[in-house]
């Protein structure tokens, strides 16, 4: 049985529905989730779902006690899910190919620090592109520079608003990110 690991930041739509695919996946589950922030309702998901969870500060991220959970609950894929802080390069050392990262763009555009949720669509928009989509990817020790995985696309009508946009966005999300991470366990 492979385990994951879902950090996350907030609300944890995405990792909702990476539970849920994960339910009808005999080989893998989600075993743990952990975020930076107490009040983030993915803490909530994970206690509907009798997942263990827990909470860290940047200094237990950056000082290896994140780390040491993971390799403690023999954790094979970390996955990221609307996590908002820099993973360092102790965890990216102690899981080479083994930390993917979803993000609400078309990358190398719209990428980097700060680029995230509402910032990206608002910039699409304000570019007038005429289509955004997902990318998922390794994480490597700079925002969003590791190895695409996976790109899908969507079309953005002149009308769409910035929060239209970002509902196009969920809908790639939801529906790729879960496969792709059954794909690689």
């Amino acid at each position: 049985m492979k385990k994951i690991a879902i950090l996350a930041s907030g609300n944890g739509t995405n990792a909702e529905a990476i539970i849920r695919h994960f339910h009808s996946v005999p080989h893998a589950k989600v075993t743990l989730i952990g975020s930076n922030k107490e009040e983030a309702y993915v803490l909530e998901r994970a206690k509907n779902h009798q997942i263990q969870s827990f909470t860290f500060s940047k200094k237990e991220l950056d000082n290896g006690s994140v780390k040491a959970l993971l390799l403690l609950k023999g954790i094979d894929l970390v996955v990221l899910a609307g996590f908002m802080m820099k993973i360092p390069e102790n965890i990216i050392d102690a899981f080479p190919r083994a930390i993917v990262n979803i993000h609400p763009a078309l990358l190398p555009k719209y990428g980097g620090k700060g680029m995230y949720g509402m910032h990206v669509h608002t910039a699409v928009k304000a570019a007038g592109d005429t289509e955004t989509g997902i990318t998922i990817h390794w994480v490597n020790e700079h925002y969003d520079e590791g190895e695409i995985i996976l790109q899908e696309k969507v079309a953005i009508a002149d009308s769409d608003t910035p929060e239209q946009i970002a509902e196009k966005v969920h809908e790639l999300e939801y529906k790729y990110y879960p496969k792709v991470i059954e794909s690689l366990i």
